[in-house]
């Protein structure tokens, strides 16, 4: 009986450390200059996504609407399960999903991971509600077009939200990624994505904010 007991508790424990333990075997770096983002694994480069950061500045100050820079970690994630296009608000799915590109729509969609700023500069992250996320307008995605967040097509997020973890490291820089260069070229090596979009060349008409 003692054993039984003792086995049970012992599994209890396990699956609450394992709940609690931390992504440690992945990390982000989004470059600002640049509009990517790279993912490593164990060190080892494996996705470089397009992304936008803040349309207005590179800021941690509340009410600026800028992208904080420095070490984050992603402290919640949410929407798993969603289909893809799935609108959020105030981090709940609403039911309605929005197509890509939809006219005069700018939507939070797909998934959120929720960013914890690591050093004193960026400790309001957090508080600010600065995400990793899907946008509908994925045209602008290569160009800053955010509000603070570090948006990503729907595809590219889902993909990014099913392979890190909680705790997973976040480094926002503002300077260019530390890429491989492929035969001699001068542009980074770019991992393509499974049924990744490539970004419009060609610009929609201007679309109501309403």
């Amino acid at each position: 009986m003692f054993t039984h007991v003792a086995r049970i508790l012992a599994l209890g424990t396990a699956l609450f450390l394992a709940a609690c333990a931390k992504d440690t075997a992945h990390k982000m770096v989004v470059s600002i200059p640049e509009q990517k983002m790279a993912l490593y694994t164990h060190d080892h480069l494996t996705r470089v996504y397009d992304v936008s950061t803040s349309r207005f500045c590179i800021s941690a100050q509340p009410g600026t609407n800028g992208t904080p820079l420095g070490k984050h970690e992603v402290a919640k994630k949410i929407g798993d399960g969603a289909p893809s296009g799935m609108k959020f608000h105030n981090r709940h799915p609403t039911g309605e999903i929005v197509p890509v590109n939809a006219p005069g729509r700018d939507p939070i969609v797909s998934r959120i991971l929720w960013l914890r700023g690591m050093e004193s500069q960026n400790r309001t992250s957090f508080s600010r509600t600065i995400y990793i996320h899907g946008t509908a307008e994925e045209w602008r995605i290569g160009r800053p077009a955010s509000f603070g967040c570090v948006r990503m097509r729907s595809a590219d997020v889902i993909d990014l939200f099913n392979t890190v973890g909680v705790g997973a490291s976040v480094d926002i820089v503002n300077r260019p990624l530390d890429l491989p260069v492929v035969a001699n070229a001068t542009v980074p090596a770019v991992v393509a994505l499974p049924g990744a979009k490539v970004a419009e060349t060609k610009k929609p008409a201007p679309r109501s904010r309403m």
